[in-house]
């Protein structure tokens, strides 16, 4: 299998408080790798930190075999991984349409963006009836399916979802899973940081469980679904 990214003993502090103690993971190319673990494990200090929105205290991020550590969250965004932000964080103010448009900031090919943001009305037909709704005004799901296809006008390498399904209604979440779903079958791979452990796991090839800021179990998803361990802590 291809590596497509590869994370190398990353270690990341907010002064004096260590969240990430030397964490090293990989994904492949086609894979939807997933993160799970409790509030406060570290999952989103980790894929903020590869987004470029923290800076590590020491370790590696490798993308397509070049190091891209430290780099600004623009050329992180540019070079292929992009970012599903916990909450959603759409634009409230600006219409759905515009959204969109904003995921594809870095782009200039105007023809072919036209065509993806089509692709994500055809998608998601909600978001086509409201496009010149404010975002604001969208339900928690309707906002999620937005960030999600701004993410995909910014044509990603690697997608990484962090926390998609905080907040949502459990009927939205199976919505939000089935459609994290769909893109996965559609080839894309995906970096899934999600604390529902249940359903990250019925989605994802290959897992690894962080505990306070440390990788304590990893494996394939359908091996970790039967670990008794993880049953009884994350699985109930």
């Amino acid at each position: 299998m291809t590596t497509l990214l590869q994370i190398k003993e990353l270690q990341v502090s907010y002064g004096a408080i260590i969240a990430l103690r030397g964490i090293s993971f990989e994904v492949h190319l086609g894979q939807v790798v997933s993160l799970i673990g409790a509030n406060g494990a570290g999952k989103s200090t980790t894929i903020n930190t590869l987004s470029g929105l923290i800076k590590p205290r020491s370790g590696q991020v490798n993308f397509e075999d070049q190091d891209i550590t430290g780099w600004r969250a623009d050329r992180v965004t540019r070079r292929g991984l992009v970012q599903v932000p916990e909450g959603r964080q759409v634009i409230a103010p600006l219409t759905v349409r515009e959204n969109l448009e904003m995921g594809a900031y870095l782009r200039r090919d105007k023809a072919e963006i036209e065509q993806d943001i089509q692709a994500v009305f055809d998608r998601f037909p909600r978001l086509k009836e409201r496009h010149h709704q404010k975002a604001g005004s969208l339900s928690g799901g309707e906002q999620q399916m937005l960030a999600l296809g701004r993410a995909l006008v910014a044509r990603p390498k690697l997608v990484m979802l962090d926390e998609p399904s905080m907040g949502l209604a459990p009927l939205l979440v199976n919505e939000v899973f089935a459609i994290i779903r769909s893109i996965k079958e559609e080839g894309k791979t995906i970096l899934l940081v999600e604390q529902n452990a249940r359903k990250a796991l019925e989605i994802a090839d290959y897992a690894y469980v962080l505990e306070r800021g440390q990788i304590r179990h990893h494996g394939p998803a359908d091996e970790l679904r039967q670990n008794e361990a993880i049953i009884k802590a994350y699985l109930g």
